[in-house]
C-alpha cells in the first residue's frame, strides 16, 4: 500500500482549499495525488508516484483547468450590478446639469451628474454614459424615451 494513505490525505486537504479558492488549480493538484496514490496502491516506487502526481497536476493545470473555465464562463451569463447595471439608463434632469454640476434623477433617487457636452435643462431625458464615484456622467436622450423605472439587469 506504500504511501497511497499520504496520497489520498493530501488529495483531500488540497480539495478543501479548492472549494474556498474555486479557482481549479488545487483541484488539479488533489487529481495529481489521486493519481499518486493509485499508482502507490499498485505497488510503483515513491519516484514513480512524485512522476505520476507531476503529470497529472502539470496536465490538468495546462489542459483541465482552461477547458474548465472556458466552459464555466461560456454559460455565466453577463449580469452587470451595483453602479455598472447603470450605465445606459434614463434619467431626468431635476437642476441644470454642466460639465462641472448637476442633479439628476436616477432609478428614482437624486445623484450628482455633469455633462462633456452641452449644459442640459432641467426636465431634460438624459442617458448615463458612466459613474464617477458618486456623480453620473451623462448626455441628452435624443430617442425621446422616458427614464427608467426600474433597475437594469
Amino acid at each position: 500500500m506504500g504511501h497511497a494513505m499520504w496520497w489520498l490525505a493530501g488529495a483531500v486537504v488540497l480539495g478543501i482549499i479548492e472549494v474556498g479558492t474555486v479557482d481549479f488549480v488545487f483541484l488539479m493538484l488533489a487529481l495529481g495525488a489521486l493519481g499518486a496514490g493509485a499508482a502507490s496502491a499498485l505497488g510503483a516506487g515513491f519516484a514513480i508516484e512524485v512522476a505520476v502526481f507531476s503529470l497529472v497536476a502539470v496536465l490538468g493545470l495546462l489542459l483541465g483547468r482552461p477547458w474548465i473555465k472556458a466552459r464555466l464562463a461560456a454559460s455565466t451569463p453577463d449580469v452587470r450590478t451595483n453602479v455598472h447595471a447603470l450605465v445606459g439608463a434614463r434619467a431626468v434632469v431635476l437642476a441644470e446639469t454642466d460639465a462641472h454640476d448637476g442633479r439628476i434623477r436616477l432609478e428614482g433617487e437624486v445623484w450628482s451628474a455633469r455633462t462633456e457636452g452641452p449644459p442640459l435643462a432641467q426636465g431634460a431625458q438624459v442617458r448615463v454614459l458612466a459613474i464617477d464615484g458618486a456623480t453620473a456622467l451623462v448626455e441628452a436622450s435624443d430617442d425621446g424615451s422616458e427614464p427608467s423605472k426600474g433597475r437594469h439587469p
